[in-house]
C-alpha cells in the first residue's frame, strides 16, 4: 500500500526535479534577466542620448580693469676693473647713491633689500680684470611712488650707477581672489545669455547648467604688451579675464 502511493507521488506532474532539467531552468532565468537588464539599459541609453542633443555649449567672458596693488624693482649694477678693492669700492659707493635715491622719495629703508652679489674675473692680453656685480630689490606697495622712481631713474645713470638689463619696475596685481566669484559669475552669466541667443533662434529654451568648465584666470596688461626689463617700462594698470564653458540643457 506504501510503495504505490509513493508510486503515484512521484508521477505527479509538478516542478521537474532532475538535475538536467534544473540546470536547463537556470541558463534560461538567467538569459532571460540578461534580455530585461539589456533592454532597458538601452532604453535608458538612447533616452540620454536624446536629451544630450537638447543641449548647447557656450563660452562665456568676463574682463575687469583692474590696478597693481605690488611693485617689485630689482636693481642689478656692477663695475668692472683691474684693481679689486677699487672696484669693489665703487659698487659701494653705488650701492649708497641708490639708497640715497630711494630715501629721497620717500621711501622706507626696509623697502630696499640686497638680494645678491658676486665677484668674476677674466683674463684679457694677460691682465686679470674683476666685475663685482650686485643686485637691490626695491618691494612696495605704494605704486604711485613706485611710478616717480621709475621717472627718475636716470638720475642713478646721472650718478655714474651703470645699471645693468633686467633692471625694471614690475607691478603685479594680488588681489585676486577677492574678484575671482564675481569675475566668474560675470562670465557664466555672459555665457547664459550666449545660449539664450541660440535657443531664441533654434525656437527652444534654456534650462539648467549640465556642467561648466572654468578656464585660467589672466592678468595682462591693460594697454597691450610690455615687461619690466630694462628700457622697457611696465604698467599697473592690468587687465583681469577668465573663460568659463557652460552646457545648457535645451527645453
Amino acid at each position: 500500500m506504501t510503495d504505490h502511493a509513493d508510486q503515484s507521488i512521484n508521477a505527479t506532474p509538478g516542478f521537474p526535479r532532475d538535475d538536467k532539467s534544473l540546470r536547463w531552468l537556470g541558463t534560461a532565468t538567467v538569459l532571460a534577466a540578461g534580455l530585461i537588464a539589456g533592454g532597458y539599459l538601452l532604453g535608458n541609453g538612447l533616452l540620454r542620448a536624446k536629451e544630450a542633443e537638447r543641449a548647447v555649449t557656450v563660452r562665456g567672458l568676463a574682463e575687469r580693469d583692474v590696478t597693481a596693488d605690488l611693485a617689485t624693482w630689482t636693481i642689478s649694477y656692477s663695475d668692472t676693473g683691474t684693481d679689486l678693492s677699487a672696484v669693489q669700492a665703487k659698487v659701494r659707493a653705488d650701492t649708497t647713491a641708490i639708497e640715497q635715491f630711494f630715501s629721497g622719495l620717500g621711501f622706507p629703508a626696509d623697502a630696499l633689500q640686497p638680494t645678491g652679489a658676486n665677484v668674476s674675473t677674466f683674463t684679457d692680453n694677460g691682465v686679470t680684470r674683476y666685475t663685482v656685480r650686485q643686485r637691490l630689490a626695491l618691494r612696495t606697495k605704494d605704486i604711485a611712488r613706485a611710478q616717480r622712481a621709475v621717472a627718475r631713474q636716470f638720475d642713478l645713470v646721472n650718478k655714474g650707477v651703470l645699471l645693468e638689463e633686467g633692471s625694471g619696475m614690475a607691478y603685479t596685481f594680488t588681489g585676486l581672489n577677492a574678484i575671482k566669484p564675481a569675475m566668474v559669475a560675470e562670465a557664466t552669466k555672459d555665457a547664459r545669455a550666449a545660449a539664450e541667443q541660440f535657443a531664441k533662434d533654434s525656437g527652444t529654451s534654456v534650462g539648467s547648467i549640465r556642467d561648466a568648465t572654468q578656464g585660467y584666470f589672466e592678468i595682462e596688461s591693460r594697454d597691450g604688451d610690455s615687461g619690466g626689463g630694462w628700457g622697457v617700462s611696465d604698467t599697473p594698470y592690468k587687465k583681469v579675464r577668465v573663460v568659463t564653458t557652460v552646457n545648457f540643457s535645451l527645453g
